[in-house]
């Protein structure tokens, strides 16, 4: 597990190389040579290294492990450098967010989700790189790999990083919004979380409830928030509430059932989408028309 600051913002400078895995002196040398020392205000005789700081060390190394050297990694990493950072398939970015989750180094776990957002968007980025990582954990854990914890690292930084990104976009956009619920009992809620920052940088009006948000709450909700869409999330068939559906749609609102919980279900006359892309096409339609 990696360290942790004990003052938020204000990392000394032991703390910020044992979270790299380098000496002191590897980190003055870094300094030195290509200044990008701490840049957060002193605290007693030392000066101290900020979050972006760490974030952007983090980054630098990442981009010196693929092969960048260590120069024009801290160059593109601290920003004074035209050239962007190699390209990174998809499939090396699973095996960067895999082996970091087995090894619980949440910093950097952290911060491949938010480089991955910031280069391929919320809807690549779920797509070509943490669904498929998700998929080769519950592979693992099918095989009999006891990988509860790196399952744990993993969805808990995915979670704070869509929320992260969706922070960066107008919380309150005029215009009708679309709904986006998890059925009451259903606890896996990252392709909602996905969905919703899509959609967010789209522009498009956007409320999410969150998992485990009782059917009542999701119907007063749906009534009082005259959204344009409704948008019901199931992974699997035990949690697909086509009750509330059907409640929902009492109320005169637009119902779409997502997931693959709803298979089994058949045609109710909902409309149903199993993807990201066709369900951002979905929300879409029903904000624009």
């Amino acid at each position: 597990m990696e360290p942790k600051n004990i003052e938020t913002g204000a990392w000394a400078p032991g703390k910020v190389a044992a979270l790299l895995g380098v000496s002191p002196v590897t980190l003055r040398s870094w300094s030195a040579r290509y200044g990008i020392g701490p840049s957060a205000p002193a605290s007693g005789r030392h000066r101290r290294y900020s979050d972006a700081d760490v974030r952007r060390l983090q980054h630098m190394q990442r981009l010196v492990a693929r092969g960048m050297p260590v120069r024009e990694a801290a160059a593109v990493a601290f920003g004074d450098s035209s050239a962007g950072p190699p390209e990174v398939p998809p499939a090396r970015r699973v095996r960067e967010l895999e082996d970091a989750a087995d090894e619980l180094r949440s910093a950097s776990v952290a911060g491949l989700i938010d480089e991955t957002l910031g280069t391929l968007g919320p809807a690549a980025a779920w797509t070509e790189v943490l669904a498929p990582v998700l998929r080769s954990l519950g592979d693992r854990w099918q095989r009999g790999d006891v990988c509860f914890g790196s399952e744990w690292a993993l969805t808990t930084e995915i979670s704070l990083a869509y929320e992260r990104f969706s922070r960066r976009f107008p919380a309150a956009v005029p215009g009708r919004p679309v709904l986006l619920a998890c059925c009451p009992a259903e606890r896996h809620s990252l392709p909602m979380e996905a969905l919703r920052a899509t959609l967010a940088e789209a522009g498009v009006p956007v409320a999410y409830l969150g998992q485990l948000v009782p059917a009542e709450t999701v119907a007063d909700l749906a009534a009082r928030l005259d959204p344009v869409l409704v948008l019901l999330w199931s992974l699997a068939a035990p949690t697909a509430d086509d009750l509330l559906a059907a409640r929902v749609r009492d109320l005169g609102r637009v119902v779409g059932m997502a997931g693959p919980g709803w298979e089994h279900l058949g045609d109710r006359g909902f409309a149903r989408v199993d993807d990201l892309a066709s369900a951002v096409e979905l929300a879409v339609a029903h904000a624009e028309a």
